[in-house]
């Protein structure tokens, strides 16, 4: 069962049949996300080339380095549902604009930090700043949107955020070779402040306020129960009783478990594992986070042909076989010595795990109702415990087994035999996954 019919008013069918009078506004607010979620991805996947080159100016180990990333880990899911929750109530545009400033100016500052507490702080009012970022965007996903668009549309939309995170290393290990890690910072938080000043001045929270979108396309797209601001009570009780919030935020843990191992210490494991040179680590890390994009772009387009439906049966096949694909292509990269073709299974095994993103989003979307800025917060925060946990074992296991005298891959892979167990486990959650909306309790899906 899909929401469509939540969706659509009396003059959908007459405005479906002319497509030729409906106007394109979607497509452009969809094209600024993009550009929203890249500079994101940019921002938050920089430090990672910049790990080495901070750990030898500041004397940090590496157990010292995961305090610090793991401190943007912290505080983004401490803020995502508060962060969420006041998009509900304010509107995406108002709180987008606040996100995007707060987090280009730390992402600045973190080129000023002078030791491990100044960037450990630095990087957790980073994280605040950034927390509620995806949470408000898909808000706006399910405001301007038909459902039956949105799978691909959000895998676009994914995909950019994806080729942000791609671009980053690469281009930051260029920049520091060039500029040094400090102005590396300052360049990339310059570019968050201009999205924010353009996006406030043209984005509307309501289709029907914004210039660009006629009554056709206003009409073609539907009100939903999302479509106001929310100030009332969300039903904890229900959520807390839901089959579906528990499923897809453990699924999301899992999932942020593997991409944080990628987000913040790949280059750093190919260098100090692998012995490779720090640009073409860069480049490794790059194709990496590029395969990942490819996968959320290819995911959405799968999303809405094989369960365009909304057959629950579907979605469990499509999420099931995806992590156990990405987990046999990671243990393939584990039995190679070569550090390219290493590098091109842990490309598959991402490509594969991303392709499920807009399956989940569109399944957390589907389950909030009007409180979408609040459950989607909450379920994406629960990812920040699979990412601390990698951000501090991949740092705590390389000290203790160096400490113990291993070094290159004997000290650096049993992280990755690690994933390899947490994603055959998102694979079985994706298998027996539930589909029951918070409003509707006992409706299954």
């Amino acid at each position: 069962m899909t929401q469509r019919n939540v969706y659509q008013e009396p003059e959908f069918d007459d405005v479906a049949t002319s497509s030729s009078g409906i106007s394109k506004a979607r497509f452009k607010v969809l094209a600024v996300l993009c550009l929203l979620s890249g500079v994101l991805y940019l921002d938050r996947i920089c430090i990672s080339a910049a790990v080495d080159s901070i750990q030898a100016d500041l004397k940090i180990t590496n157990t010292e380095t995961s305090y610090f990333l793991m401190a943007f880990t912290l505080a983004y899911g401490l803020f995502e549902i508060p962060t969420g929750r006041w998009g509900d109530q304010l509107g995406a545009r108002r709180v987008l604009t606040r996100i995007s400033l707060w987090w280009s100016v730390f992402t600045a500052l973190t080129g000023a930090c002078f030791g491990l507490w100044s960037l450990v702080t630095v990087r957790f009012l980073f994280g605040a700043g950034e927390a509620g970022a995806f949470p408000n965007v898909a808000r706006v996903m399910a405001r301007w949107f038909p459902d039956h668009e949105r799978g691909r549309a959000q895998g676009v939309l994914l995909a950019a955020s994806q080729v942000g995170g791609a671009v980053a290393p690469f281009l930051a290990a260029i920049l520091i070779q060039t500029i040094g890690w400090r102005w590396t910072f300052a360049a990339f938080g310059s570019v968050g402040a201009v999205w924010a000043a353009g996006f406030y001045v043209w984005f509307r929270d309501d289709p029907a306020d914004h210039s660009a979108a006629n009554a056709n396309e206003v009409a073609y797209i539907g009100r939903g129960a999302s479509a106001a601001n929310v100030h009332t009570q969300i039903p904890w009780a229900l959520v807390g009783s839901n089959p579906s919030i528990w499923f897809l935020s453990l699924i999301m843990a899992c999932g942020s478990f593997n991409s944080y191992i990628y987000f913040s210490w790949f280059p750093k494991y190919l260098q100090s594992g692998r012995g490779v040179a720090v640009t073409e680590a860069g480049m490794m890390a790059s194709m990496v986070l590029a395969f990942s994009a490819a996968g959320t772009l290819a995911g959405g387009f799968l999303l809405d042909r094989f369960a365009a439906d909304g057959s629950i049966g579907r979605k469990r096949l499509l999420g099931g076989c995806s992590f156990f694909l990405a987990s046999a292509m990671l243990a393939c990269g584990l039995l190679s010595n070569n550090p390219w073709l290493a590098a091109f299974f842990a490309a598959l095994s991402c490509f594969a795990t991303q392709a499920t993103q807009p399956l989940w989003w569109t399944c957390s979307i589907g389950i909030s109702g009007k409180h979408i800025g609040a459950l989607f917060g909450l379920m994406n925060s629960v990812g920040v415990f699979g990412a601390l946990s990698s951000q501090y074992l991949v740092g705590k296991l390389a000290d203790l087994l160096g400490a113990r005298g291993f070094s290159g891959r004997d000290q650096w892979d049993p992280i990755f035999y690690i994933n390899v167990v947490v994603l055959m486990t998102a694979g079985l959650l994706w298998s027996t996954f539930v589909f029951k909306t918070v409003e509707s309790h006992d409706a299954d899906h």
